[in-house]
């Protein structure tokens, strides 16, 4: 049986992953960071020693947007500094290593969606220090496999679609910005391409190599929240005043690229798995997130 390790095992895509590989039974040692810091040489290898996996996942980033424009240094230990020792590591294991980057390292001037061949030009520092990741992978492993994702949501951790869900229940007016443009991507689809990466890699299958995996279609962070708000309505029979607004109304410390949609295809033909369209994802993950909140609050009839 393939044994795969995970490092990022407590995010969102970590739990992701950690509940799709238990459902298939699959052989997953996962570590989160209190379990390893992924910055420690010594750290990283007893991880590899111990685990002796088939092939490594690393969905462990700083992803704090925003932030890292106060902490560049803190981001690029995790973000750049961590991924080429990680690979580094790998190399010497002769481990395939599996490692999930960002829309981010583009610079969101093309007027169509990105491709793996287009040139990196990331505008903060988030986007910079994964870029600089993505190389130092390259440098140190030739057996890698790099996904970029973008507008990553799902039922673990803390979310854009998470937060709408909360503000819809407390607002009658959302302003969301219009003017930025990508894919959401399902924690449940990235989890689905990662662990397939991972299985063909461990049977000397995979193509290794630069991949962009994301939700199909593209939207608005405007357009994401109102499919949120509208999903959301018949369980809790709200449904606020979804407005947009520019980026220049919501000023952020960080830079955002005005489009970041990800072309998936060549993953799809090397891997043979494309997410579901975002609209039915979106429409799935708030069934299952209200569902779960009316049955903790509906009450427990004595027997």
């Amino acid at each position: 049986m393939t044994r795969i390790l995970l490092f990022g095992a407590a995010g969102q895509l970590g739990r992701e992953v950690t509940a799709l590989a238990a459902a298939r039974g699959l052989d997953l040692v996962g570590l989160d960071h209190a379990a390893l810091d992924i910055s420690d040489p010594v750290a990283v290898a007893r991880a590899l020693e111990a685990a002796r996996p088939d092939a490594l996942i690393n969905a462990a980033a700083y992803t704090a947007v925003d932030k890292a424009e106060s902490e560049p240094e803190r981001a690029a230990r995790i973000n750049a500094f961590a991924p080429g020792l990680i690979a580094e590591r790998c190399a010497r294991y002769g481990t395939p290593l599996i490692h999930v980057s960002t829309d981010y390292v583009f610079d969101g001037t093309k007027a169509g969606a990105y491709v793996e061949a287009d040139p990196v030009h990331p505008v903060g520092v988030y986007g910079r220090t994964k870029a600089a990741g993505e190389a130092a992978i390259r440098a140190a492993h030739e057996r890698h496999v790099i996904v970029r994702t973008s507008w990553v949501y799902g039922a673990y951790g803390n979310n854009f679609l998470k937060t709408m869900l909360r503000l819809a229940g407390e607002r009658d007016e959302l302003k969301v910005v219009a003017d930025q443009r990508g894919c959401p991507t399902a924690t449940r689809d990235l989890a689905e391409a990662l662990l397939a990466v991972a299985e063909a890699a461990a049977k000397g299958d995979a193509r290794f190599g630069t991949y962009h995996f994301a939700g199909t279609g593209a939207t608005t962070w405007h357009g994401f929240a109102a499919a949120i708000v509208a999903a959301a309505e018949k369980h809790t029979g709200r449904r606020p005043r979804v407005t947009p607004i520019t980026t220049a109304d919501y000023p952020t410390p960080a830079r955002r690229p005005k489009n970041s949609a990800l072309a998936s295809d060549l993953f799809e033909r090397s891997f043979g798995v494309r997410a579901a369209p975002w609209e039915r994802r979106v429409i799935e993950v708030v069934d299952a997130l209200l569902a779960e909140t009316a049955a903790a609050q509906s009450p427990v009839e004595a027997s």
